[in-house]
């Protein structure tokens, strides 16, 4: 997939995937890789920024297989985000579609 569409949809993806269920790092890095195909180093810093942006938490919870893990939670504010930026990936997409199709239907022309 293009770079630059990954950039574009991972905070919407991240904060999808923590909106049902908090996570921790590697568990989040394993979602979001079944929708675009990202490495630790984009995950990692992508949510260092949406904590201090406060869209969303983190917290530590032992494990039972080693040692305390970060979990992450979304915030209020990051629901009030996650609802904004769904709303404008469905308008976006929508229109995009909507382009490709009427260029490929007057390509038939």
């Amino acid at each position: 997939m293009n770079t630059q569409f990954k950039k574009g949809v991972l905070d919407l993806i991240v904060l999808t995937v923590i909106s049902k269920e908090d996570k921790y790092g590697y568990q989040l890095v394993n979602e979001v890789n079944k929708i675009v195909n990202v490495n630790e180093g984009t995950i990692y810093p992508l949510l260092k920024r949406l904590t201090n942006e406060k869209y969303c938490e983190s917290y530590l919870k032992q494990s039972d297989a080693g040692p305390a893990r970060k979990y992450y939670t979304i915030t209020i504010s990051g629901r009030v985000y996650l609802e904004i930026l769904t709303k404008q990936w469905l308008s976006f997409t929508t229109t995009v579609n909507e382009f490709i199709n009427k260029s490929k239907a007057n390509d038939q022309k």
